[in-house]
C-alpha cells in the first residue's frame, strides 16, 4: 500500500506539505509567504527520508516527470519569453527557454503592468511596452494560477531584446524605451533590456 501512496500523480501549483514538515526537492518549491511546498512540474510525487545522520529530520518531496522532461522555470530563474497577448494591465507569453536551455512543455507567463519596470510602475502603459511576437528576457517571480507564471521586466537587463518592427525588419535598440527599424528609421516604444555588455 505504501508504493501506491508513493506514485500519487500531481500536477503545477498542487500543495506537497508544510515547509515545517517537508523540504523541497526537485520539481518543488517552498512558498515562504505561506510556509508551503508546491510542485511545479506534473508527475509523480515521491517523499525521501532523510539521512540518519542529517541535523535536519525533514523528509525531502519530489515531483519526478511522468515523462521525459526538459528544464521547468521556478521562481528566480530568468526564462526567455515570447509575447503572445498584450492588454491593458497585462501580457501573456510563451516561455521558451529557462536559462539556456529550450523547453520541451508548454509554460505560459504573465507580466502583470505593476512588473514591467522598477519607477513610475502606474504610468505603464502595456501597448507602449510590449507587442506580440517580441522576445523577451524576464525573471520567475512565483507559479500563477491556472498554470501560468507571474514573470517581471523590472531590471534594466530585463525586457525586449528582439522585436520585429511594422516592416518585418528586426529592430536596434536605441534608449530604454525606444527601438528602431533599420529599414524606414521609424521608432516603436518598448520597454528594453540593457544588452549585456
Amino acid at each position: 500500500m505504501e508504493e501506491e501512496k508513493e506514485a500519487e500523480m500531481v500536477t503545477p501549483g498542487e500543495a506537497l506539505g508544510r515547509t515545517c514538515d517537508v523540504k523541497a526537492g526537485r520539481g518543488s518549491y517552498a512558498a515562504l509567504h505561506n510556509n508551503t511546498v508546491y510542485a511545479s512540474l506534473t508527475g509523480f510525487r515521491r517523499t525521501i527520508p532523510p539521512a540518519s545522520d542529517s541535523p535536519d529530520q525533514r523528509p525531502t518531496v519530489e515531483v519526478t516527470g511522468h515523462k521525459a522532461h526538459g528544464p521547468v522555470p521556478e521562481p528566480g530563474s530568468v526564462v526567455i519569453a515570447r509575447v503572445t497577448k498584450v492588454m491593458a494591465r497585462s501580457a501573456s507569453a510563451d516561455i521558451m527557454c529557462v536559462g539556456p536551455k529550450s523547453v520541451r512543455e508548454k509554460f505560459t507567463g504573465f507580466i502583470r503592468q505593476q512588473d514591467v519596470r522598477a519607477t513610475e510602475i502606474d504610468k505603464v502603459d502595456m501597448h507602449l511596452s510590449f507587442r506580440p511576437g517580441d522576445i523577451v528576457r524576464a525573471l520567475v517571480l512565483s507559479l500563477g494560477d491556472a498554470r501560468a507564471y507571474f514573470l517581471s521586466t523590472a531590471k534594466n537587463e530585463l525586457g525586449v531584446v528582439s522585436a520585429e518592427s511594422i516592416a518585418g525588419a528586426t529592430m536596434v535598440p536605441v534608449s530604454w524605451t525606444e527601438m528602431q527599424c533599420p529599414l524606414t528609421g521609424q521608432i516603436e516604444q518598448r520597454k528594453v533590456a540593457k544588452a549585456a555588455s
